[in-house]
């Protein structure tokens, strides 16, 4: 190794030294203070702030050391000297040149003013590592890559933007113009996807960091880094914004299981692990569908992502609040009377007028049909015989009204016509009835009614979810708001309870004294204690994390949402995204030339204008990191064989050319002579599961039938084949 590299390598050992130091020091207070706040508060005689104080700081710290445990997977990755007037590290020997590093998280020496020894990445001050090219060098004279194995600097790649003095080629510096980028795009890949915090670029950098407070799509080609971008916007985000999405949370969805095995591990290594990852179909707290979509038809697929589905879920919701055809005969208490018609469908009108969901509106049906009958039985018992006022008084008319609430017969009419309902079994009870079907989509074409339709006992499907959540809202669940009223009440009872118990004790005082000569001093229980702190000795309150609660509540607002693969969900998907997030803020990644849901999104605006109109933000990924340059000519064959555009975007890699295999060639026999790294065989039977992987080989297995396999094979076999990072072989013609 030459004399100049041992020297970088040596300086750069010494600063990751002080680095590690530092971090060792914040490990060590951490936990100290983690276990004094575990040994502070007496589980035998809690003190309800004390256990609230706790707990809050208990997760505090708790996350505090998974950030500060990210720095075994690379603390430090990069430094940059920038021109700064006021340099807080000056380079020796300049006074107008700041020395930066940047990391995975920031550490200051507090010893010395809280000078900065690493910036987070996500800092301000450490753009200029991201933004610096030799055209627009953003003030930087030097960039410098910095390897590490564990907590050893292995390598330096340095590149000069600007300026003199800089190591040069006849120093034996080793200048690489995106060298860490190359380095990574020819790396094995795994079976999880790496952050690219190291190597994020400008226009990556500009999406990351995007101020916008609604709704931004990002939209690029195979290749460009869609999801990359969008998991670093989250760490970007929930850093700049810490404080208020801590409370409300950040939901991402993916548009598999495996997608999101794969890219479980960016989030934590970028410090980040307070998030909800989860599918469309897995979105709905306490639904799992148990099939999978590959199995539902076409056709099913289609109508129950259309937007008409809200229409026809909400008449299937409106067909259980039913009017008899005749009035229906009670007997209360001996007395006959009768509950016609024109009751039930007044009661029905009141309800419906409520504007609140079924389940809540029952209350105000059951009101009014009581209060309907109350009043007709009133007449009957009351009636004055010699044709005067009624003889009941209005108190023995509200005593009539009580009773009757609480009667059977009463009871079961209510149920009869306007009973409680579950979205999942309305949603059942509607696929696999084709009366009820006909019912609420008669007006709906054969092909319409004939998809919808399922034989009793069929599991549900991922496209179902969306509708069990429509009919959530339709019919009204539990939700969070519901649960903290309940808890309230719990609440109120617990300290009802404590004054009882306190009356008890107070009952027991000592009040008899036959000493006259001094004022006897009798310290009582309510001296010492109220009722509310007693009861909050008995009260245990909810310490799951923000992710934990939103994760099991279907009513929870998230602060941000990311969606990945956005341009598969159908309509009615989008509707239940949308309610996760309230504010419409949402970072929405995808490519329409990768389509292949039966209901998926080919146009954005149109997509996104019943519920934000036009006020998006567009973005364009048009660099391609991953595909090498004769794949995506290939890729673009498809594309244009579909009817469709070239892709508009640039790869900057070469690689071999597309190998070409006999149909009815064994996978096996290809994937013989290819080195050991990852490796995906793709058929029409698995491309679905495909999304949103690369692997280093892919060998397609019959085109053709992929194509056939769908009305959107040409999209799937788009995506099939721009998985690979190094080569692609196809077994059968195109």
């Amino acid at each position: 190794m030459r004399d100049y590299e041992q020297k970088q390598l040596a300086e750069e050992q010494a600063h990751v030294d002080v680095l590690f130091q530092h971090l060792g020091a914040e490990v060590d207070a951490a936990r100290a203070k983690l276990a004094e706040v575990q040994a502070d508060v007496d589980p035998d005689n809690p003190d309800s702030d004390a256990l609230v104080r706790r707990e809050t700081e208990y997760h505090a710290l708790n996350a505090k050391l998974d950030q500060l445990g990210i720095a075994e997977v690379g603390l430090v990755f990069g430094r940059v000297d920038v021109h700064d007037d006021t340099p807080e590290n000056p380079v020796a020997g300049r006074t107008d040149l700041d020395r930066r590093y940047v990391g995975r998280l920031g550490l200051s020496d507090r010893a010395d003013h809280y000078r900065t020894l690493l910036l987070d990445w996500r800092a301000p001050g450490a753009r200029p590592y991201y933004l610096a090219t030799t055209a627009h060098p953003e003030g930087v004279e030097t960039r410098r890559n910095i390897r590490m194995r564990g907590r050893t600097v292995t390598a330096v790649d340095d590149e000069v933007l600007s300026g003199e003095g800089a190591p040069t080629e006849s120093d034996g510096a080793g200048v690489g113009s995106e060298a860490a980028l190359r380095r990574a795009m020819n790396a094995a890949r795994t079976g999880h996807m790496r952050s690219i915090v190291e190597t994020i670029q400008r226009e990556q950098d500009e999406i990351i960091r995007d101020p916008t407070r609604g709704v931004m799509v990002v939209q690029g080609g195979p290749g460009t880094g869609k999801t990359a971008v969008a998991l670093h916007r989250v760490a970007y985000l929930l850093y700049t914004w810490r404080e208020q999405l801590s409370r409300t949370g950040v939901l991402i969805i993916g548009p598999n299981d495996t997608f999101l095995d794969y890219i479980s591990r960016v989030l934590p290594e970028l410090g980040e692990t307070g998030v909800v990852l989860t599918t469309i179909a897995d979105l709905v707290p306490g639904f799992t569908p148990e099939a999978l979509a590959s199995n539902e038809p076409f056709a099913a697929r289609e109508v129950k992502g259309s937007e008409e589905m809200a229409v026809i879920l909400k008449r299937a919701v409106q067909a259980y609040e039913t009017v008899p055809k005749e009035p229906v005969a009670l007997l209360i208490d001996g007395v006959p009377v009768s509950a016609t018609p024109a009751m039930v469908k007044a009661a029905r009108t009141r309800a419906r007028r409520s504007r609140k969901p079924h389940n809540a509106a029952r209350a105000h049906f059951a009101e009014e049909l009581t209060s309907q009958i109350a009043a007709a039985l009133a007449h009957r018992i009351g009636e004055d015989p010699l044709g005067g006022e009624n003889l009941l008084s209005a108190a023995d008319v509200d005593q009539l009204h009580d009773d009757l609430a609480e009667h059977p017969q009463v009871g079961s009419l209510i149920n009869a016509h306007f009973p409680t309902l579950a979205p999942a079994d309305v949603l059942d009870a509607l696929l696999t009835s084709r009366e009820a079907i006909a019912d609420a989509a008669g007006d709906y074409d054969e092909y319409t009614q004939d998809a919808l339709y399922r034989e009793p006992g069929s599991p549900f499907t991922p496209a179902d979810a969306a509708l069990v959540d429509e009919l959530a809202v339709l019919i009204g669940t539990d939700d969070a708001e519901k649960e903290r009223r309940r808890e309230e009440e719990e609440w109120r009872a617990q300290v009802a309870e404590a004054e009882d118990a306190l009356d008890i004790l107070a009952s027991s005082e000592a009040t008899d004294n036959d000493d006259d000569q001094f004022e006897a001093e009798i310290l009582s229980a309510a001296d010492v204690i109220d009722a509310e702190t007693l009861a909050r000795r008995q009260h245990v309150r909810d310490t799951r994390s923000t992710a934990q609660r939103a994760a099991e509540d279907r009513a929870w607002a998230y602060g941000h949402v990311i969606v990945d693969e956005a341009q598969e969900l159908s309509p009615m998907e989008w509707r239940m995204v949308f309610r996760r997030c309230p504010s419409r803020w949402m970072t929405l990644v995808g490519d329409t030339a990768q389509t292949s849901a039966p209901a998926g999104t080919d146009d954005w605006e149109a997509t996104l204008e019943p519920f934000v109109g036009g006020r998006f933000r567009m973005h364009e990924l048009t660099v391609n990191y991953r595909t090498p340059a004769e794949i995506m000519a290939y890729a673009d064959e498809v594309l244009v064989r579909a009817g469709g555009d070239k892709a508009e975007q640039t790869s900057i890699r070469s690689g071999a050319p597309v190998a070409h295999y006999p149909h009815g060639t064994d996978p096996d026999e290809v994937r013989a002579p290819l080195d050991e790294r990852s490796c995906a065989v793709i058929d029409a039977g698995n491309v679905g599961l495909m999304k949103g992987l690369e692997f280093d080989h892919v060998i397609v297995v019959e085109p053709r039938k992929i194509v056939e396999a769908s009305p959107q094979g040409w999209q799937d076999l788009y995506v099939a084949v721009t998985r690979a990072t190094q080569t692609l072989s196809v077994i059968g013609e195109l």
